[in-house]
């Protein structure tokens, strides 16, 4: 599924971004970002790096497109070169942002594979270190989303993936990285709102999402012992085809809650979510912080 605008016009109230209504598009899973008629806006031009990561390597799970595309970008921009994994059927979005984190004078470096694979979790770190040098930040990204109308469409194998793609992947990652991170590195996990408040909608993806923050802040101490920082982002509804691709979600429920949900009246473009993570990222911001979710929603308070 992709997402086009559908006549509306941007807002200065809206930080510029654009607002409903939209018209919703379908794409069969994993989707392609460069197959939407309105890609979401990743290159952040508001946003001016200032060497925060220069010298520093990371690696960038969904890196291909969404929040991990523009993370990738704006990493590039502060000075880091940047290792992303993808699905091998996302190549072409792939390459898009290996040109996009050049064009910021940095290197890029894709590794396509599946990550439900501890096998190949291991050897996207080693890749990454053997290539690139180093690994100092790690951003586990890449998330499996599926979607129920009714507690019977909720499936043992979709759940199963949902948690080996969303966490297992993330613990083997985590495991892999230990032995190259020193201190002043990070990792960052990206969970959602849906892991902070639980979803009706998305059982098993909300699940994992809170798996992952509560992993997160188990190894945090341990860490941060080492002076490794761990820390996550729970995005609120953002415009990516992660959420729109495969799912069974109706239009309805798409404009009722990926477009107008929060007190913005939109979804968040991946560009306004990067940020948080090279705050994250860069030691000079966040050397004290440790074992946080930083919920980046828009406004939609409350998560209980």
């Amino acid at each position: 599924m992709t997402v086009e605008h559908d006549g509306s016009s941007t807002s200065p109230g809206n930080g510029g971004e654009p607002t409903p209504p939209y018209r919703f598009e379908r794409q069969t899973r994993p989707g392609l970002e460069s197959k939407m008629s309105m890609p979401p806006r990743y290159q952040a031009p508001r946003y001016r790096g200032s060497d925060k990561l220069r010298g520093k390597v990371a690696l960038i799970t969904g890196g291909d497109s969404g929040i991990g595309r523009s993370v990738a970008v704006l990493y590039g921009r502060e000075g880091a070169d940047v290792a992303i994994v993808y699905l091998p059927e996302e190549q072409e979005d792939a390459e898009k942002t290996r040109q996009a984190v050049e064009a910021e004078g940095q290197r890029c470096l894709l590794i396509p594979g599946d990550l439900c694979d501890p096998d190949f979790c291991r050897h996207a770190v080693d890749t990454t270190v053997s290539t690139l040098g180093a690994l100092n930040i790690l951003v586990s990204n890449a998330a499996r989303l599926n979607s129920q109308n009714s507690l019977e469409d909720l499936d043992f194998e979709e759940f199963d993936l949902a948690f080996k793609t969303n966490v297992y992947a993330y613990f083997h990652l985590v495991q892999a990285s230990l032995p190259h991170l020193k201190r002043g590195d990070a990792i960052i996990a990206t969970a959602s709102e849906e892991g902070l408040k639980g979803s009706d909608l998305m059982m098993d993806y909300a699940a994992s999402k809170a798996a992952q923050i509560i992993f997160t802040k188990s190894i945090a101490p341990h860490l941060a012992a080492r002076g490794i920082r761990a820390n996550v982002v729970a995005p609120g509804p953002t415009w990516t085809v992660l959420n729109l691709a495969g799912q069974r979600f109706t239009d309805d429920y798409l404009r009722e809650n990926l477009a107008a949900s929060d007190p913005l009246g939109r979804a968040a473009q991946p560009e306004e979510l990067a940020p948080a993570f090279v705050y994250l990222a860069s030691e000079a911001d966040s050397s004290y912080t440790i074992g946080e979710t930083i919920a980046v929603t828009g406004g939609m308070t409350d998560t209980r």
